[in-house]
């Protein structure tokens, strides 16, 4: 799969197609939150999430944080400032400082790989995006691990970055993306540049002759053969489909 070209095609993409809803960050357990009564600087608090889910605030004490997201939390605070009789009309606002309830692993052959805060809704492409997108040594494909059930789901890089919605899915706490090595062939013989390289989407021998420097004036692209699987050596078909692990052999012609 050629990567450059796609990245302009992402682009373009992301610019025509709508952003998805976000109704806003849920809270949870670890999340690093700073509550501001402005004006009051005595009653705000820069405090981590409990485990229980809830945080304590001066004057207050115990707030449940968990399940609200910065608006929802920063009314409740204020509600329950009002109702305690500290303030008549309190300013609140609730800023979060660590994303760390809710994440998303991407590893393998990406730019930036590691643990990625969900701090809005992020589809299977926005993630590898913001992960630095995948890398030349990476297949062509990406696995999804979901977090809930367990269930793997190999998805084409070229599908999702074509626009296709049904593979294009919001990646949810815990959930996993992983690019593996590109699949690989070997070519050797009357070629241009023997050696290993990564199969391209729906690559044929024709394309893998290309791409190894073509064919030498004494080879012949009629006089290829193909070890596949580690099977008996046979000869190649010039538009068969390359496949993972083959081998290939070009064959001097005859004068």
């Amino acid at each position: 799969m050629r990567r450059a070209p796609l990245l302009s095609v992402i682009a373009a993409l992301l610019l025509a197609v709508p952003a998805l809803a976000d109704t806003g960050y849920v809270l949870g357990a670890n999340d690093t939150i700073t509550v501001q009564v402005y004006g009051q600087p005595d009653a705000g608090v820069t405090t981590r999430i409990k485990a229980d889910g809830t945080i304590i605030m001066p004057l207050i004490g115990t707030v449940k944080a968990e399940g609200q997201t910065q608006l929802e939390l920063a009314e409740t605070v204020k509600n329950k400032l009002v109702q305690g009789g500290f303030f008549k009309q309190p300013f609140v606002n609730v800023e979060i400082g660590a994303y760390l309830s809710k994440t998303v692993n991407v590893a393998g052959k990406v730019d930036k790989p590691g643990v990625v805060p969900l701090d809005k809704d992020y589809t299977v492409l926005e993630m590898l995006l913001k992960s630095g997108w995948i890398r030349e040594q990476g297949a062509g494909y990406i696995y999804l691990r979901r977090a809930k059930g367990g269930q793997e789901i190999k998805l084409d890089a070229e599908s999702l970055v074509r626009g296709a919605p049904d593979k294009n899915v919001l990646l949810a706490p815990g959930d996993t993306l992983f690019v593996p090595d590109a699949d690989t062939f070997f070519i050797s013989g009357a070629i241009g540049h023997p050696g290993t390289f990564a199969i391209q989407k729906d690559m044929t021998l024709r394309q893998a002759l290309a791409l190894a420097g073509g064919v030498t004036a004494q080879g012949s692209d009629r006089k290829v053969a193909l070890i596949r699987a580690g099977a008996k050596e046979v000869t190649a078909k010039i538009d068969a489909p390359v496949q993972k692990g083959d081998v290939y052999i070009v064959k001097e012609r005859l004068f």
